[in-house]
């Protein structure tokens, strides 16, 4: 999976025509992953024979290797590039090792560090917000509808949003929408109301959607052609990282303060 997520995202930024909107398409996949695999599990979950989920997933893997097969077959990307008519990037002029040219890069670890914070974030609230819930407003076994809901508008926000991105600018919109967020987020911890709290949840999903491809997006832009898969395989890896290490420090401050302090974190 972090070998397709490296590969597509560097595949898709690569592209000339319309990469934005194939990069919000290609992040919404996962959204619409995101959204529809804890609905599945739980019916699994409530099965005798549980771990037919297992097989299930590997269908699906064997499945998804047979169509990348099918579609890339064993070419590299420059070779799938020209195949759809792109023309070859820039080459690498340099003597020295790709990694320690990607490792050179400014860019590269700004949008790093940037990404470990996002998906951080993104993970942190999609994972801990059915506790907090439960536990601050007194929610019911629905709550967990309410991930649900912010994975859905994260799957939404990357399709729905991408006229507002190009029309206000990818860069400007980015501080628009983290605003946005942050000020969706004091609704959820400062009001005491369950339905408000869970369509603020929500409409944070949409607004955090779109960061992520605008991100590798810009990547694209600004870092050498014959860097970027590399190099998004290393901001991507950041990202991993992030999606281990907030929800990991919410967990240990929620036990000694109690999940309450989702919100402030």
């Amino acid at each position: 999976m972090a070998l397709q997520d490296a590969q597509a995202n560097g595949f898709v930024a690569s592209l000339k025509d319309n990469a934005e909107a194939k990069m919000g398409l290609l992040h919404a996949a996962y959204g619409a992953g995101a959204l529809s695999s804890p609905l599945v599990a739980t019916q699994f979950a409530q099965l005798p024979h549980w771990s037919f989920h297992y097989l299930v997933s590997l269908g699906i893997a064997v499945i998804n290797t047979i169509l990348l097969i099918l579609v890339f077959g064993l070419k590299n990307q420059d070779d799938c590039l020209a195949q759809i008519g792109h023309p070859r990037g820039e080459q690498n002029t340099s003597e020295h090792s790709q990694f320690r040219q990607i490792f050179r890069l400014k860019d590269v670890h700004l949008l790093a560090l940037f990404i470990l914070v996002y998906v951080g974030v993104e993970v942190t609230i999609g994972g801990w917000i059915v506790t907090y819930v439960i536990d601050v407003r007194g929610g019911g076994p629905s709550s967990g509808y309410i991930s649900s809901g912010f994975f859905g508008g994260l799957m939404t926000g990357r399709v729905a949003l991408l006229w507002v991105n190009r029309k206000v600018g990818e860069r400007r919109v980015l501080f628009i929408y983290a605003l946005l967020a942050i000020g969706l987020e004091l609704v959820v911890w400062l009001v005491p109301s369950l339905v408000g709290g869970a369509v603020s949840v929500s409409i944070i999903g949409v607004l955090l959607g779109p960061m992520y491809p605008i991100t590798m997006n810009h990547a694209g832009r600004v870092l050498p052609a014959w860097l970027l898969t590399g190099s998004i395989g290393w901001i991507a890896g950041f990202g991993q990282a992030g999606s281990a290490l907030l929800p990991f420090m919410t967990g240990t401050i929620a036990s000694k303060s109690g999940i309450g302090a989702l919100q402030p974190l």
